[in-house]
């Protein structure tokens, strides 16, 4: 379970602006929809979860995850992966390289193998797993990144407008193949997206945030 509880998000301004107030709590396996305009706080909050919010902001409220409050924890600690539109793979590593990087150091060679092996499957691009990431195209840059998102077994997941340079049916596949992993796997998931499709997909609360920043 993801509680955004109470976080309220000030910009740094003179005097501070008020900039976005949420009040939320997700529950395994659900995914809830973050919609609104450019500038409204959507990444904003994303980073304030994930314990990088930019100094321009002043930020009070709490985020827990599983009953525990990893408001204070270092980002690496709170075990919560994001997937965000450009995917960020690092450009000298090949792609089994690249999702190697989300497992634990503990994972066996044979073990590495057969799970980045079975995820690069379920997205089909098991055929890609030597390759660097200056070759694939936009969709399998994005599903590979996706990939290594997931291989690190998140507690949660933030999602921001992660299936956007995807064609119509890849996009499908990928955000249903995404959910569906999400609930089997018990993930509460925070979708950040303009694509009203993707939150029907979701099936589940849309929260829109409107012009003066709250839902």
């Amino acid at each position: 379970m993801l509680k955004i509880n109470q976080v309220n998000i000030v910009k740094r301004t003179s005097p501070d602006t008020a900039f976005l107030t949420l009040d939320v709590t997700i529950n395994p396996g659900e995914i809830v929809t973050l919609m609104g305009p450019s500038g409204s706080g959507k990444s904003t909050l994303l980073n304030y979860i994930l314990g990088h919010l930019p100094p321009a902001f002043i930020a009070s409220g709490a985020i827990e995850l599983n009953g525990l409050d990893i408001t204070d924890k270092s980002p690496y600690l709170r075990k919560i992966g994001i997937l965000y539109q450009t995917g960020l793979l690092f450009p000298h590593l090949t792609v089994f390289e690249n999702v190697a990087l989300g497992l634990s150091e503990t994972v066996s060679k044979s073990e590495r193998i057969a799970r980045i092996s079975e995820l690069l499957d379920k997205v089909g691009l098991l055929h890609c797993m030597n390759r660097m990431p200056e070759t694939l195209s936009g969709g399998e840059y994005i599903r590979v990144a996706l990939v290594r998102t997931l291989a690190s077994n998140p507690k949660a997941l933030l999602l921001d407008e992660p299936f956007s340079k995807l064609d119509e049916q890849r996009r499908e596949e990928v955000r249903a193949w995404v959910f569906d992993y999400a609930l089997i796997h018990q993930i509460p998931v925070l979708l950040v997206t303009h694509d009203k499709q993707d939150a029907i997909a979701a099936a589940s609360r849309i929260i829109e945030i409107n012009a003066t920043n709250t839902p």
